[in-house]
């Protein structure tokens, strides 16, 4: 089978395809012949060396990228009940989506409904069942709740805002340029409006009165941790979910009280997806929204396993609005 790889951590330049044999599925676990694989940052700071450390994603080398997939069940193992050959499904947080195979401990797995493509499958797992949690079970979200969502006009961003302005929150939303502001509030946003070197945190001050929002989501890190903060109510909550524009190194705890009493959490989807009971949980509310019509997902670029480094680089310098996938078949 053929599967992109790493040996080490760096530039794109570490990327390595190879001819692999065809992975057999042990007790617990399925074998997926891949449709798609999503691209994430993950993927890009799994290839850098972010995770290298990383208790709560370890790697060990080589690594097959690609943390999201989505096809049909080639092989079950021992044990496994709940799946067939032939079944449609869907996964998120296994290494090894950028092959032709991969090999997934079954509870991660989930069916996908006949209605729903595979190619919005794979680009949903990971960015719905990131902005399900982080809109129910930290933002609590619902009529009342004031929000600030950076980097709206990305995959987990455009989710978080449909899913806050469905649920009856009051959602702003920070982009880059105007042409993404302008994604953001198709997708339901209140307010979209630019980064502004931090500037968009007295918008946020003037858009409520003074007071803040009750939530702030970011996902860029340094460049905006600190005005984050500043947009954040008194016992506001902060949620640094990402760090595309750089580690923040140097925070002292001091800064949360002096900013108003804030909380401040870095939470991971791997903790929020604990057992299948919640994958499933999670992925059939996203399934559904996207049937129905009332979630939409963007597929931002498709790409071929010949294209993981232009992917890669597009993906980094941001040039993508939404979420870009592999065709694998």
């Amino acid at each position: 089978m053929r599967a992109i790889q790493i040996d080490g951590y760096g530039g794109p330049e570490v990327i390595v395809r190879r001819n692999l044999p065809t992975p057999s599925a042990g007790p617990g676990e399925v074998l997926i012949r891949l449709a798609y694989s999503g691209i994430n940052f993950m993927d890009i700071h799994t290839r850098q060396g972010k995770y290298a450390s990383s208790r709560t994603y370890p790697q060990t080398m080589p690594t097959t990228l690609g943390i999201e997939g989505a096809g049909t069940i080639e092989a079950v193992g021992s044990g496994v009940v709940d799946f067939h050959v032939s079944d449609k499904v869907a996964y998120c947080l296994s290494w090894g989506s950028y092959a032709d195979f991969a090999v997934v401990a079954a509870w991660r797995v989930v069916h996908v409904p006949e209605e729903l493509p595979l190619e919005v499958a794979a680009a949903s797992m990971f960015h719905g069942l990131t902005a399900h949690y982080l809109a129910y079970d930290l933002g609590k979200f619902g009529p009342g709740v004031t929000c600030l969502v950076h980097a709206a006009s990305g995959g987990i961003g455009q989710i978080l805002v449909q899913l806050g302005a469905r649920l009856g929150a009051t959602i702003y939303a920070t982009t880059s340029t105007e042409r993404k502001a302008e994604v953001a509030r198709k997708r339901g946003a209140t307010a979209a409006f630019l980064y502004d070197e931090g500037g968009f945190a007295d918008t946020v001050r003037n858009l409520t009165g003074g007071h803040g929002v009750d939530v702030v989501f970011d996902a860029i890190g340094q460049p905006t941790l600190r005005d984050s903060m500043r947009a954040t109510r008194t016992k506001g909550l902060v949620v640094s979910f990402g760090s595309v524009g750089g580690n923040v190194k140097d925070l002292d705890p001091i800064e949360l009280g002096e900013a108003g009493s804030l909380f401040l959490t870095r939470p991971r989807l791997a903790d929020h997806l604990t057992d299948a009971a919640t994958i499933r949980r999670r992925a059939a509310d996203i399934f559904t929204a996207l049937i129905d019509g009332s979630l939409s997902i963007e597929i931002a670029g498709r790409y071929t396993l010949d294209d993981v480094e232009r992917a890669h680089q597009e993906l980094e310098n941001r040039h993508t609005v939404g979420k870009p996938v592999i065709k694998i078949e």
